[in-house]
């Protein structure tokens, strides 16, 4: 038992000497220009690395389909036709402005009070 206590007891102690020893390292210095450009060029070399993989994806896609409508004519099956895909519906209209509201409401309420008015008025 005293065993356990020990080994948990030195992993505590060393989880907060690193805690401490982590905090003691100071930040990173500002990049200087040198560095800046060195960032710029890394983004524009992603970038195109990204363009290129985008291509590759697409050509290999075309030949998976190519390979596929050839294995579809060797066996003699017809050849499925692509399906397009619908748009996405448009979203609903937006609500009318809070302040058109409001003037239509106050409209509408000197309506129900002349309406209301005129039939008091009968009344009497």
């Amino acid at each position: 038992m005293s065993h356990r206590i020990r080994i948990a007891a030195t992993a505590l102690a060393l989880a907060f000497a690193s805690s401490y020893a982590w905090a003691k390292i100071p930040p990173p210095p500002p990049p200087d220009e040198k560095a800046k450009a060195a960032a710029e060029e890394k983004k524009e070399k992603d970038k195109a690395a990204a363009e290129k993989a985008k291509a590759d994806q697409a050509a290999a896609e075309e030949r998976a389909i190519k390979n596929y409508h050839d294995n579809m004519k060797k066996q003699g099956k017809p050849i499925p036709k692509a399906v397009a895909i619908a748009p996405p519906a448009a979203p609903p209209a937006a609500a009318p402005a809070p302040a058109a509201n409001t003037q239509q409401a106050a409209e509408k309420a000197k309506a129900d009070a002349a309406a209301a008015a005129q039939k008091n008025a009968g009344k009497k």
